[in-house]
């Protein structure tokens, strides 16, 4: 492949925590996957709504007030142009992807019944995992899940074998968090229409890498976390098809969602307010609103490219390694790795590249399913974005081989 287009330099300098040192080393972060950094432009917009209209939204006739409500509801907008959802209020704002998939596992409660049957893959992040089990827990309804290989993907022939006309929801994630694994989405969804099921598709770590067109997909419920994509914690989306939106009671009861209140009956919002109740993040949604505008001004083509490039690169380096193992799908994947050191914990050697300045991540990476699969404690999980380097790539290889001889 071809050297990036990108100019990554300039890139970096908008990341202000790039420049810092941790432990006297250059910053090296490779944790990428559970949070991205922020750059400048949105740490500006943070900034300006705390510094020139912070204010609630919806209910003022005050200039602030409408100011915040313009801007709050023009990030909407954007996302909803961003996944190329039908109407705006098909988006959700909610604080994260784990909120997303718990307010549709409330909802499906009120319409499951016992013997109904709910599938989700073997690859999924415990926020996919627990809500549909209390969900079957207080319905009666069967959790089955779809299996993997040893290559870190689904066996699709056993999932077809699942379906059934008891099926009535499937959920999977688009990008595995622990593996990179990219999961075919659109054969899963299409397949489970085709038996009358519904689909949620867990899109927090595909979300920084690729565009989802949520209509092409023909995907029920999508969801999205900011932090994952440049913007800030504790905000994320939820795009549902207004059909289900419209069928799905409210998740929390408050400000904002109703539309009459009295002490005999409540009557509620129209979408989006119905699911939005009480004071939202609001400064936290016009900010996923810039990140997504700061991702865009990039293009999404280009750092999937450059992505490639790292995932590539970094990939025979890190195999070059002495016993070094690495999880997951040899292609289909994200710019994730996630491996082991043969006779080494892999906290310890999270440890030691600490030291160094190196930032991964270790454990079981919310997915303890995927490593009792494997028989190992967890991973080493190195996970790439657009503004890291080769040379970054090199620093680990380097902070490796010293961890190997410390360590063993």
């Amino acid at each position: 492949m071809a050297n990036t287009t990108l100019d990554i330099q300039t890139i970096r300098k908008d990341f202000p925590i790039l420049n810092r040192e941790v432990n006297g080393k250059p910053l090296v972060y490779f944790d990428n996957a559970a949070t991205s950094q922020t750059p400048q432009q949105v740490i500006d917009v943070i900034v300006a709504y705390y510094q020139n209209y912070n204010a609630n939204i919806h209910r003022g006739v005050h200039t602030l007030s409408q100011e915040a409500t313009d801007a709050y509801e023009q990030a909407r907008k954007k996302i909803q142009n961003h996944f190329n959802a039908a109407k705006a209020h098909e988006i959700l704002f909610t604080s994260g992807t784990t909120h997303s998939i718990n307010l549709v596992a409330n909802g499906f409660a009120t319409i499951l019944e016992k013997g109904d049957e709910i599938l989700v893959s073997a690859l999924e992040h415990h926020s996919n995992i627990v809500p549909w089990q209390m969900l079957c827990e207080r319905t009666g309804a069967v959790l089955k899940v779809i299996p993997m290989s040893l290559d870190g993907e689904l066996i699709m022939t056993e999932f077809y074998k699942l379906l059934s006309s008891k099926t009535k929801l499937v959920f999977c994630n688009h990008v595995s968090n622990a593996l990179g694994t990219i999961n075919p989405i659109k054969e899963i969804i299409d397949a489970a229409h085709n038996v009358g099921a519904a689909v949620l598709i867990d899109g927090a770590q595909a979300a920084p890498h690729r565009k989802a067109d949520v209509q092409a997909l023909n995907v029920d419920f999508y969801t999205v976390s900011a932090h994952k994509m440049c913007g800030p914690t504790g905000v994320g989306m939820l795009y549902g098809k207004e059909e289900w939106l419209k069928k799905l009671p409210p998740y929390q009861g408050g400000g904002e969602m109703i539309a009459e209140v009295t002490f005999e009956k409540t009557t509620y919002a129209d979408l989006p307010h119905k699911f939005e109740a009480g004071t939202p993040n609001i400064c936290g949604g016009i900010a996923f609103g810039a990140a997504i505008d700061y991702m865009n001004s990039i293009g999404f083509d280009a750092i999937a490219a450059y992505e490639h490039e790292l995932l590539t690169y970094g990939t025979e380096k890190l195999l070059a390694i002495d016993g070094l193992k690495i999880y997951g799908p040899k292609q289909h994947k994200a710019s994730v790795i996630s491996f082991n050191i043969e006779g080494i914990h892999p906290y310890d050697i999270g440890s030691i590249l600490d030291k160094l300045g190196i930032a991964v991540r270790t454990g079981h990476h919310c997915t303890q399913p995927i490593m009792d699969f494997y028989q190992i404690p967890g991973t080493v999980r190195a996970s790439f974005s657009f503004y890291n380097t080769k040379e970054e790539i090199d620093v680990l290889v380097a902070g490796i081989e010293r961890a190997k001889t410390m360590l063993l």
